[in-house]
């Protein structure tokens, strides 16, 4: 094994090439940061790692924009592992075809941490992924087409979960669990 395979296989962070959402090649800490054998991913849609076609089809409307404008594009995501738990990640991705952002791409997952051991709604995961990203309630609002009020309504609940009094101890809360 050469070097340049050495340092892909053995970075820190997960690395994904994909082709139109389909895994052609990932590193090892990409398929054990998910508890997947390396070997099985590939081939695999990225839909396998959502709870939901929906969520899947959310996840990639929203970075098509800035892959398009900028070529790169980074959010805070929430990610289901083999073993059904779910995994918050820091994601990268820099597409190498901007004018089609998704046919060819690079991607980076770095873990947060483990989900909570608190399930959350597909809302909740929606609007938290949103407040990762440092949006206001009328940013996500508008991002969601949903009004303000049903966000801050969201954002309340989630701080009474969590037993915080803001959503800065909500995200230190969330980055504290053990992995």
């Amino acid at each position: 094994m050469d070097l340049k395979d050495v340092a892909f296989e053995e970075a820190p962070i997960g690395i994904v090439l994909s082709q139109n959402r389909i895994i052609q090649t990932c590193n090892r800490t990409f398929a054990n940061m998910l508890g997947y054998d390396q070997t099985a991913l590939i081939g695999q849609s990225f839909r396998m790692f959502y709870s939901s076609g929906a969520e899947f089809d959310r996840i990639r409307d929203v970075g098509l924009e800035p892959l398009k404008s900028k070529g790169v594009y980074s959010d805070e995501r929430i990610m289901q592992r083999a073993d059904g738990g779910m995994l918050w990640c820091r994601f990268r991705a820099h597409s190498l075809t901007p004018k089609e952002p998704l046919a060819r791409i690079v991607m980076s997952f770095a873990v947060i941490s483990e989900a909570p051991p608190v399930a959350l709604s597909a809302r909740e995961r929606q609007v938290l992924g949103h407040i990762w990203r440092g949006l206001t309630s009328k940013e996500i609002a508008r991002e969601l087409g949903l009004s303000p009020r049903t966000i801050d309504d969201v954002r309340a609940r989630l701080l009474r979960r969590f037993s915080v009094r803001n959503t800065t101890e909500l995200l230190t809360r969330l980055t504290t669990f053990d992995l």
